[in-house]
């Protein structure tokens, strides 16, 4: 017969979040144009050290207006854009007929054409021109006769202008539409939430793929979404014992009613807490991150890479016996509960 026992954690290993390294702006990376993942993972929460998000798009400005009083006109007003991570500061501009590169020009009796405007990447607005649907009306879809034109790589969509017919009519309001998510790209739509652990931001829905330098031959992107974050450097924690990782605990209440009971049930996250034996409960180097968000790593067995990471606002009790250790009763104050991570 076997013997069965559980291992103690008398090789246990604390560490804890002592510095932040840099990683400059980056591209994040995608499979499904939803969750966009860094370069490195975990990110740091620590108070000035936050990770910094700019997925390319709009942020004030842009407005397209027809031009008053004259024929194939629009006017572009001034506006910022997050570019590449950056942010661009295009200046108004008009585009017409006369327009060098792209000029703004109706596509013939009967024909349909979309245009569309764009901060490049140098961060000037630009215009990009669709297809002609030839005796055809508008489409839907991007790169087709009548359709919207794909967008370049790494550049902005600010708005489409919709024009028919022959020359010498005046762009009128119906035929600007700048719609957020349709026809313009914003740093701030959709949503997105971040996850610190994963180092991954995930958009509430899906990203339009617009995006080709070379429709039919690259496979369509959707805009960038760029990071600048820093990593934790971690310190070992000793002497240290008692760490409980902060958890989910669930309970059930009951209300007791004719002929039975009903129940109901909660979560609740618990802090997580651990004690550390100090020097002198003065110049001990965790003692400088007293009620600053940082990452701690328990590793159950020191000389092995399985752990529960967790991150939360650090709080200590300090207590000075005369007769034992001095030492800090610390808890983990955490947004979500700690992580396996196996490797």
């Amino acid at each position: 017969m076997s013997n069965l026992r559980s291992n103690q954690a008398d090789q246990a290993l604390i560490q804890y979040e002592a510095s932040q390294e840099l990683v400059a702006m980056e591209a994040m990376t995608t499979t499904d144009n939803k969750t966009f993942a860094s370069s490195d993972a975990p990110w740091s929460g620590a108070a000035g050290f936050e990770p910094v998000i700019r997925p390319d798009g709009m942020v004030t400005g842009g407005i397209i207006t027809p031009t008053s009083g004259e024929d194939d006109s629009v006017d572009v007003a001034s506006g910022t854009a997050y570019v590449g991570g950056e942010l661009e500061t295009p200046s108004g501009v008009t585009f017409d007929s006369s327009s060098t590169t792209v000029a703004l020009a109706r596509p013939g009796a009967d024909n349909s054409q979309i245009y569309s405007v764009i901060v490049n990447s140098g961060g000037d607005y630009a215009l990009v021109a669709g297809e002609i649907a030839t005796g055809g009306p508008f489409a839907a879809t991007r790169g087709a006769d009548g359709g919207p034109p794909y967008i370049p790589v790494g550049a902005v969509e600010v708005g489409q202008i919709r024009l028919a017919g022959a020359a010498g009519q005046q762009v009128v309001a119906a035929d600007i539409r700048q719609i957020p998510g349709v026809t313009q790209e914003r740093y701030d739509y959709p949503l997105y939430s971040e996850d610190y652990t994963k180092g991954e931001v995930a958009f509430i829905s899906t990203l339009p793929a617009i995006h080709n330098d070379n429709p039919g031959v690259d496979d369509d992107e959707p805009k960038g979404v760029f990071v600048e974050f820093y990593t934790p450097a971690f310190a070992d924690l000793e002497p240290a014992s008692d760490f409980v990782p902060p958890e989910t605990t669930h309970s059930q209440t009951s209300t007791e009613v004719y002929g039975g009971a009903i129940g109901a049930s909660s979560s609740a996250l618990n802090q997580g807490s651990f004690t550390v034996y100090l020097r002198d409960g003065v110049t001990d180097p965790l003692l400088k991150f007293k009620n600053q968000k940082l990452w701690v790593k328990f590793f159950p067995h020191r000389l092995r890479a399985p752990h529960l990471l967790a991150q939360g606002v650090l709080g200590i009790s300090r207590t000075f016996p005369a007769g034992d250790s001095m030492q800090a009763a610390c808890t983990l104050t955490a947004d979500a509960p700690a992580v396996e991570v196996e490797s």
